[in-house]
């Protein structure tokens, strides 16, 4: 099945200010691309353009699957799921009053993956046994590096083609980032995924990436087509690795 995510020139904001600048990016089947910035450059809002939560004012967004191009500016959020993509946001965004399970089956309402809830439940109790063993518990009780786990599997649950992770280093320790970004990367290929991940941590992304982008004040400044041309970026040099 051949996939491709394609933003183009994509502006969108929040009322009268401006989020994202001409915007352009493409994800192949297969690959983890990072976006890469810090804070408050866009990188949320460009993974919300994507999941239809946020509407470009001018841009196209596509997705091309099963020889199909899907307009995905034009599509609910819901619509968007169903065609196989999944969001880990930033801060989790978990239902706190509900337990480890029943989180993770309001994964699962995608129709495609209603009848692998079974199936899908047990892998991702295999992956994270820590959420099979409290699977009864709130998940607003979790651990930040347990609630990071649950957002996760959560999103696997919709049995997912193309998986955006937001942040997934935030409010984690090192040692908790560090696992969290392995895991992506198992699960990438044990499930056969196509990730597209905004992080800050430089060093951590590129651990599991295959390229990237560097999104400043809402522009793409650099598009590096392998980590090492990341790695040898006078901003990645300034901004990241402090030489």
């Amino acid at each position: 099945m051949a996939l491709k995510l394609t933003v183009e020139n994509v502006e969108a904001g929040y009322g009268a200010v401006r989020a994202l600048h001409g915007v352009s990016l493409d994800i192949a089947q297969g690959e983890t691309v990072v976006l890469l910035g810090t804070n408050g450059n866009g990188k949320s809002t460009l993974m919300k353009c994507i999941m239809g939560m946020v509407r470009p004012t001018r841009g196209s967004v596509t997705l091309e699957m099963d020889g199909r191009r899907h307009d995905l500016t034009r599509l609910a959020t819901e619509e968007i799921v169903n065609l196989g993509v999944s969001m880990v946001p930033e801060g989790r965004r978990l239902f706190p009053k509900l337990t480890v399970e029943e989180n993770l089956l309001l994964g699962a309402f995608r129709p495609l993956a209603r009848g692998d809830i079974a199936k899908n439940l047990e892998y991702c109790y295999a992956m994270f046994p820590a959420l099979k063993e409290r699977r009864r518990q709130l998940g607003g009780s979790l651990s930040g590096g347990q609630q990071q786990m649950l957002a996760i599997a959560r999103a696997l649950m919709s049995a997912p083609k193309l998986l955006l992770v937001d942040e997934p280093s935030v409010g984690l320790a090192p040692i908790l980032v560090s696992h969290t970004i392995t895991t992506i990367k198992e699960l990438k290929q044990g499930y056969g995924l196509t990730v597209l991940m905004a992080e800050q941590n430089f060093n951590q992304a590129v651990r599991i990436a295959d390229r990237g982008y560097i999104i400043v004040h809402g522009k793409i400044v650099f598009d590096g087509r392998t980590v090492a041309e990341l790695e040898q970026n006078d901003l990645v040099k300034s901004y990241y690795l402090g030489t």
